[in-house]
């Protein structure tokens, strides 16, 4: 049984350096300009039309571009279709993203301590309210 690990992918790596220099908002002059002197937007354009890139000139292109080489290499925009065609139909049947919320105190405890603060702050109060009443019948 053959599955999507057993076949080889054909990854054109031009193609994934092109795609993650147009998603930077990059220039084919602006990439050859950084690249050196000896660089020109025609010869950017012929690296993009490579299927394989020499691997110094990789590493130089993912430096410039910060992704790593890994991420040229073995970019596949098929695989990358199918995981946000999957991530959305799950947002959609589950009702919306899952949220993994690990509360880190227990809400009833909270609860109680408001209580507890509330009945505080009506006791001083009680308290205030009844001195006020002795004073008042002191001096009656």
């Amino acid at each position: 049984m053959s599955t999507a690990t057993d076949t080889p992918k054909n990854i054109h790596q031009g193609r994934n350096v092109k795609r993650f220099r147009e998603m930077l908002g990059l220039k084919q002059e602006a990439l050859a300009l950084a690249m050196g002197d000896d660089w020109s937007q025609k010869r950017v354009s012929l690296l993009e039309a490579k299927e394989i890139i020499e691997e110094d000139i990789l590493a130089q292109v993912a430096a410039i571009l910060k992704v790593p080489v890994e991420a040229i290499k073995n970019f596949d925009e098929e695989t990358a279709i199918h995981n946000i065609q999957n991530n959305y139909d799950n947002a959609v049947i589950h009702g919306g993203p899952t949220v993994n919320y690990n509360c880190t105190f227990n809400p009833i405890d909270k609860l109680i301590e408001l209580f507890e603060e509330n009945k505080r702050l009506y006791e001083q109060l009680l308290a205030s309210e009844r001195e006020k009443v002795e004073l008042l019948k002191s001096k009656s």
